[in-house]
């Protein structure tokens, strides 16, 4: 679909269409490694990828030492045989380095054509996974394997070659001037704000659900950043008419033994789902461990749509530079509530998001079902992209992906309480209550108030803990099998997850309380840090 509005595009212009035009996609993935033996030791990593249970460690990712540290020699070697078992595949590896929370990586391909770039990035993960065993690690691919620091996503750098070879994102040296570059920025506005609740259900997953939003993931409002330049060019011709662009200039880092450092117009933001950086456009929300095909699937036929759309009325227009000018600034006027360049985790925007009319999904339950929308689905009928049937399928089965990851979650929470924690609290509180006693026989009259304190902590964190089993224990047996799917998830995410979160909470202040040598399960400290 994409490729055909393109090449409509390439004939307008003049150009040679018998070429190809396609998408070109360049992956970052993200993922974590964990000792083999510490994971063995954890049924909810090895059930649920996550941590169901769990302290923050009191040194994580605040001094970004990890990110900004070398990669330990271990690690390394890892990477150094995944890189030469994905050239062996034919899977352009390049880079490898640090991420920012303690035991986080990442490794990138070069561009290539996006449909082989998405069969590279599957067999990727299975590489990472298979070699990390040979190497004494695991590798987690979940979201959020670890509540409290960052998690772990995939940047989806999306940009168009059109029949003529060249890359259809790249500005040149004069943006202003560049008439099939400024065409493809305004169909992606278009497509990206007509079609943001499509986009954003396509990264909908419970284990993105923990991600999106927080300080390292870009946030549930869809928006483009278009940086300093591009962001004056439109400007520009809104007023009429792009005339200049404006150029990086140099950064003064004040130090004279330095050289100016040039500065990029067009530097990322990584707080915006979806930045302009330089030469394509990166979708940064798609989570760690799903396959990439499906937010592609929706950017590109958002895309070849903005370009029919254009197309038809360019193709009937009796003066096409000046047709052309002004359905640029017609569209760019209509979609300009879809850019911004500003900080996407401050609360401040969400505001001014909700002002613009803006969606603000915040999870999976929420954004599904804007797959059922009669302008999505005329979309991919339009394009021949998926049937109307085709398209209600997806959203009912991850509607019922969304609520057996919850099921298993909880199951594996009460399993993990009932067997583990409360064993251990019950065992540590009787060697307390023990010492206590000893030492009340020792020494009469002695104080016993750190034991008592420290039983009556034990001992209320162990109530709390039965009480919410016990209310998700009740939760899961009327948890409703039969009827509408949405409402079935709604009751997952409303009633077996909130509880849960309680749950957790009981279960992670007895860590806290019960002594190092009777917990039952590596903690925090011990799985970010053996790496």
């Amino acid at each position: 679909a994409l490729s055909q509005q393109v090449k409509r595009l390439a004939r307008l212009f003049g150009m040679d269409d018998s070429g190809p035009a396609f998408a070109t996609l360049g992956i970052e993935q993200e993922y974590f490694l964990v000792d083999r033996a510490c994971y063995r030791r954890r049924p909810d990593l090895r059930e649920t990828g996550r941590t169901l249970f769990g302290c923050l460690c009191a040194r994580h990712q605040q001094m970004e030492d990890h990110y900004f540290g070398h990669i330990k020699p271990r690690v390394l070697a890892f990477m150094a045989a995944v890189d030469s078992e994905l050239w062996k595949l034919g899977i352009p590896a390049k880079t490898r380095h640090n991420e920012v929370a303690p035991g986080q990586f990442e490794i990138a391909a070069v561009f290539e054509g996006q449909n082989l770039a998405i069969d590279h990035n599957m067999l990727t993960m299975l590489v990472l996974q298979e070699l990390a065993e040979q190497h004494g690690f695991v590798c987690l691919m979940h979201e959020k394997p670890f509540a409290g620091i960052n998690g772990s996503g995939k940047h989806n750098n999306w940009s168009v070659t059109g029949p003529d070879g060249k890359n259809w994102l790249s500005p040149g040296d004069t943006p202003h001037d560049n008439a099939k570059f400024l065409t493809l920025v305004a169909a992606l506005a278009a497509g990206v704000d007509t079609f943001a609740d499509l986009l954003r259900a396509t990264v909908a997953t419970a284990g993105n659900d923990h991600r999106l939003g927080a300080n390292e993931a870009p946030p549930a409002i869809m928006s483009i950043f278009l940086g300093e330049q591009l962001t004056d060019i439109l400007a520009q011709l809104q007023n009429g008419g792009a005339k200049s662009s404006k150029h990086g200039g140099t950064i003064q880092v004040g130090v004279s033994t330095i050289p100016p450092l040039p500065c990029d117009v067009t530097d990322r933001n990584r707080t915006s789902p979806f930045a302009f950086t330089g030469n394509k456009f990166e979708f940064r929300s798609l989570g760690s461990s799903a396959s990439i095909s499906a937010p592609n699937v929706m950017l590109n036929t958002a895309i070849a749509e903005s370009l029919r759309i254009y197309a038809d009325e360019l193709e009937n227009a009796p003066d096409f530079t000046s047709a052309l000018n002004a359905l640029i600034r017609r569209v760019l006027s209509k979609h300009i509530r879809i850019i911004f360049n500003g900080n996407g985790y401050d609360e401040a925007w969400v505001k001014e998001a909700q002002k613009r009319g803006l969606l603000n999904l915040k999870n999976t339950v929420e954004a599904l079902p804007y797959y059922l929308l009669e302008k999505n689905i005329s979309l991919f009928e339009t394009h021949k992209v998926f049937s109307r049937q085709e398209v209600l399928s997806r959203f009912e089965i991850h509607m019922e992906n969304y609520i057996k990851v919850i099921d298993i979650e909880a199951l594996c929470m009460l399993d993990m309480a009932r067997r583990m924690i409360l064993p251990a609290a019950i065992a540590y509180s009787k060697e307390v209550s023990r010492e206590a006693l000893l030492k009340k026989e020792l020494l009469p009259g002695i104080s016993l108030e750190t034991e008592t304190s420290l039983l009556n902590a034990i001992t209320s964190q162990m109530d709390a803990l039965s009480k919410h089993l016990n209310t998700l224990d009740n939760a899961l047996a009327k948890q409703p099998h039969e009827g509408p799917v949405l409402e079935r998830a709604q009751y997952a995410r409303d009633v077996i997850f909130a509880t849960m979160q309680k749950l957790r909470e009981a279960g992670d202040a007895l860590e806290t309380l019960v002594g190092a040598e009777h917990w039952p399960m590596p903690t925090y400290q011990e799985l970010l840090t053996n790496v």
